[in-house]
This record gives structure tokens, sequence and C-alpha cells, in this order.
């Protein structure tokens, strides 16, 4: 099958499903086709039979319509196709998570004498019923549909043509042209999700640029055992031919050793496993969200100082910034900051040990209407925290400070304390056992070693109290030197404990009412059963919560009945409403 020829194929309108499919009309063929031997109406041999039914206004005489032609009017001469509108229809996207090598070529040859187009009457299927049905099957049923006959298979290809979203996984050892002859199939595709477990190179980039005219979308994830072998030069190109692309997203970027990238449509583009650069050139001037992943190498060599300038000079409208490197450092912060990017929102820098307070300085400078900060893996302290509070109180509401080991439960206490707007905080590995992390002195004889340790035991058996009216979401993951913790917390949803295998039973206070999952894997038995006691009191509590009154003598409080009850009815139905979510606690 060759789809190069096609006509563009138009995006549905909201109003119908079936609205749009005049355009995706194959042309007539010259050849005569033969009709059906028996009657449209009563099913009966045609040859000497008059029918007794009366005719159906919605059967056609045609008999060589296709499926599409029964119910839609299509007209010799067909006006132009509309201009593409923006991806707002309602087409589903069709998921290949099951297809294999097998669903490669689904077109099969049937011969004229099976040929049954769909018409109304006796032992029929109307098309609108068809395409509803052929349109919810999985692609192996659909390739399977398309070989039932012939009305059947133009009805699977336009089902084929019209899908504007395809997700595509690619098994092991599968054909260089596999990817090619399944886009062949949908020449309308704007996105594209490819999950490889084949190796990818240069021919399949060749497939996606011929078969996807006007893809806007392309997200390429690999697996452990996929080689992506991409290079830098490649990438530039395909970036530069595609006017259309919008968001670029790839995993396993170790080969790319340099680029340059050409874009005045890209807005996103996230690239991971990157190593050993030795150029990144952006010119994206409509680039509003970026994402670098590099590998955990130490001998990665890439220049990121360089790369930060070079971003900040070429890509003035940036939004969201990640960068994740083990090589990260005060200077590519301070390059970073002196790109004066105004419309900075969020900004994640990742893995950085030599990001310290200086660091948090100089971005608070610079940048003060920040919604997200991440600066896990980090060198900052208790400071660092104090001065992100004084400058972004009204605007933060998510902050992630996994791995930074000089942060104490005082450094969390006061961010959740003086951040009214924060929703999110993941304090991961900060308040860790260092007797965990130190081998005693008999297995390893360091002096030194033993002495940091002594002097550090005041870090151990922390305490952590959080009195949070908007925090929704809370990451203690890995927090082994956390002994006690009580939350106030009533718009808490989730709350991480994994690892937290100091904190003691008696020492636990959950008034977190709004709490929908618990993860506590790697906690010890007691604990669990303590989180799981108070998570089902809470949720008692809340189904029975009647205000109290005093008797005419004051003796005694007596519970009021709740129709005798002043509260507001809204009150009553959010009441019901939040106790009928019980919380599950997350034990592997």
């Amino acid at each position: 099958m060759h789809f190069e020829n096609q006509p563009h194929i138009p995006p549905s309108t909201p109003g119908g499903s079936t609205a749009s499919f005049t355009s995706l009309d194959i042309p007539h063929r010259v050849k005569k086709q033969r009709g059906s031997y028996n009657c449209g109406r009563c099913g009966l041999p045609k040859k000497g039979h008059v029918c007794h039914l009366p005719p159906t206004p919605s059967t056609t005489t045609t008999p060589t319509q296709t499926p599409t032609d029964s119910s839609v009017s299509v007209s010799t001469s067909r006006p132009p196709p509309p201009p593409r509108q923006q991806y707002s229809n309602l087409r589903r996207a069709l998921s290949f998570d099951d297809i294999d090598l097998r669903c490669d070529s689904p077109e099969v040859e049937i011969d004229e004498s099976e040929l049954d187009l769909f018409g109304a009457g006796c032992g029929k299927l109307p098309v609108s019923c068809m395409w509803e049905i052929l349109r919810r099957l999985p692609p192996a049923g659909l390739v399977a549909a398309g070989s039932v006959c012939k009305g059947w298979r133009e009805t699977a290809k336009r089902l084929w043509r019209a899908a504007e979203e395809l997700r595509l996984r690619v098994p092991p050892r599968s054909q260089p042209g596999f990817v090619g002859s399944v886009l062949q199939k949908c020449p309308g595709l704007t996105r594209l999700n490819l999950r490889l477990e084949s190796d990818v190179d240069s021919t399949m980039f060749a497939c996606i640029a011929f078969s996807c005219p006007n893809l806007e979308v392309m997200e390429i994830s690999t697996s452990e055992a996929a080689v992506n072998r991409i290079t830098g030069d490649e990438l530039g190109r395909f970036v530069a031919d595609k006017r259309c692309l919008t968001s670029l997203k790839m995993e396993g970027c170790s080969n790319l050793g340099g680029f340059v990238l050409c874009s005045s449509s890209l807005s996103t583009l996230w690239l991971s496993d990157l190593h050993c650069l030795s150029k990144m050139v952006f010119n994206c001037p409509n680039l509003r969200e970026i994402s670098l992943d590099f590998s955990r190498q130490e001998n990665d060599s890439t220049d990121l100082i360089a790369m930060v300038d070079g971003l900040g000079r070429s890509c003035p409208r940036l939004q969201n910034v990640h960068v994740a490197s083990v090589r990260l450092s005060h200077a590519a912060v301070l390059a970073l900051t002196a790109a004066n990017l105004r419309g900075l929102r969020m900004l994640s820098l990742v893995l950085g040990t030599e990001i310290t307070d200086a660091s948090v300085v100089a971005i608070s400078q610079s940048y003060s209407k920040l919604e997200l900060l991440d600066l896990s893996g980090s060198s900052i302290s208790d400071s660092g925290i104090g001065m992100i509070c004084n400058v972004f109180p009204g605007t933060l509401s998510r902050l992630l400070l996994a791995l930074c080991p000089n942060i104490t439960s005082s450094g969390i206490q006061f961010a959740t304390a003086q951040l009214p707007l924060l929703e999110l905080m993941d304090c991961g590995m900060t308040i860790c056992d260092l007797s965990s992390q130190y081998p005693t002195s008999d297995e390893s004889g360091d002096f030194e070693l033993q002495t940091t340790f002594k002097n550090k035991l005041h870090l151990i058996y922390q305490k952590l109290i959080i009195k949070h009216n908007r925090l929704k979401k809370l990451s203690l993951w890995g927090c082994s030197g956390l002994d006690a913790l009580y939350l106030n917390c009533p718009e808490l949803v989730d709350l991480n404990l994994n690892s937290c295998k100091n904190l003691h039973p008696e020492r636990v206070l959950l008034q977190c009412p709004s709490l929908e999952s618990v993860h506590a894997s790697g906690c010890h038995n007691l604990l669990i059963e303590a989180i799981q006691s108070q998570v089902s009191n809470n949720f008692a509590a809340m189904e029975n919560q009647f205000p109290n009154k005093r008797l005419a003598d004051g003796s005694k409080r007596v519970r009021v009945p709740q129709f005798m009850s002043q509260q507001p009815c809204d009150e009553d139905k959010k009441r019901r409403r939040i106790a009928s979510r019980p919380c599950n606690v997350l034990v592997d």
C-alpha cells in the first residue's frame, strides 16, 4: 500500500464522528463492480422476483457506493479541504500496546464475488454503526476486521487514515520497515508516541519524516536493551525539516555527540541520557520548556556553563528549565541568572553538589516569581531555605529538596510555616540515620570517619511538626533519622513515608481528614498498624461529626442530633463527601 498520493485529511468536527468522512473517500474505480444477487429489502434472490416491501428512503440504488457514500452524499466536484485546526477533536488515539510483527501487512486480496457493501435492510448493518464498532477495536482486531470483506476493509482503511494520534510499541528484532509500514496507514498523524524495544537509527527517522508531514508532537522512549544511534546532525536535520513540530521528547541520547537545533515552531524539548556533548546550540526563539538529563557518569565533559549561557541568549521565552547533571556548579547557576529570563516560572537544577546557599542568593535576586524550585541533590542548608522563604512567599507552590544532607527538620518546618501557597514538598533522604551510612571502627579502622559520625549524632532522631492549610502532597521517603511526626494538614491527600525505619509508632499523629494514600513501604509492622489505626479513626470520626452542646444546668456536654444542627447544608454535604473517601495504606 502506498499513501503518499492521498489527499490531506482534515480533523473531524465536534458535532459528530461521521461529519468529516467526505474527505476520506477514495477515488471511484473505473471498472464497474458487481452487486449483490439478493434483494436489498427482503433478502430473496432477485431473479424472477417482485418485492412486496415498500422502498426504504435510505436505501441506495447504486451498487458501487462505498460505505461512506451511503451515509453522506458526495458531489463530483469536491470543495477544497478546510485548513487544519488545532488538535481539539474527539478522535481516539490508536493504542498499539499489543501490536506485533504480524500486524505489519493487514491488506488481503479478496475476490470480487465476495464483495458485500453495507446497505440498509434485512440482515445488513448501517454504516454509522459499523464505524462506531470498528473504531473501538484494538489495532490487531482492526487489522483482522479489514480481512472480512471489501466493505470492512475500506472502513478499516478510513479509520487508519482518520487517526491523528498514534502510540506504537516497536518489538525487539523488528524489521527496519516496520515503523514505516504502520505510519503509511496514517498519513494525517499529528501526534506520535514510540516505545522502542529495538535499536534506533537514522532509517527510522527517515520513515517518520517521510510518512508524517504534519507531525506536531513526537515522543520516543527506549527500553534498557535498546540502543539509540541517532547522531546530533541527524537530529538537527529532522528538527529543521519539520516546520510544524512543536514538542520533541527523546530518551537514550547518548550518541548525539553535539547538535545544532534550529526551529521557529519548537516549544517543548526533552532530551535524556546525554553524555559528553561537544557543542549544544539552540536557535529556537519560541522555546518555552526544556529538559536536559545528563548521564550520571563522572567522566562527562559537557561544558554546562557555555550551554546555559547560549540557552539564555537564543531562547528568551523560556518558562520551564530542568537540568540534571553531576557537573552542575555555582558558576553554571551564575550563567543562568545572567541570562535574565524574565518569564521563568519553574527552575529545576538537580544533582548539583556544588550548588550552595550562594547559588540560592543568585537565584532569588534574578528570578523572584518562581512557582516551582527543585534543588534536589544540592548542598544547601537551612540558611538557604530561609532565603527561599523570604523571596518567594507569594508565588512558590512546589518545593523539592530531596537528597540534601545539610537540611534538618527545623528548615523543613520553617519552609512550611513561611510559604502559605505551598502545595507540594519533597524532602526525601534529607533527615537520614547516619549510623546506616558509616561503617563501624572495627570494620574500617578509620578514626577520622568515626569522629565525623560522632559529631553528627545530633542529627539523628529528629521530630517534624507541620501545620499547613494548603499542602496536598508531602514526601519524606528515606528519612530514617526521623522518629516523631505530627501533621495537621486538612488538604493533604498523599503522604510518602517509605523507608522511615526509625519513626516511632507512638510519636506519629496524622490529623489529615482528606488523606487518600499513605506509602509505608520499608516501615516496620508496628508503625504500619499505627498508621492504619489513625487513618481508620479519622475516617470514622468524619462519619459522625456533630456539634456538642451543654445542658441547661451546664453539667455536661451532649451531642446534638443532626436534625437540630444549625450548620449549613453545604458544610454537611462537604463533610459527607470527604468521609466517603477512605485512606489506603500502601505497602509493597
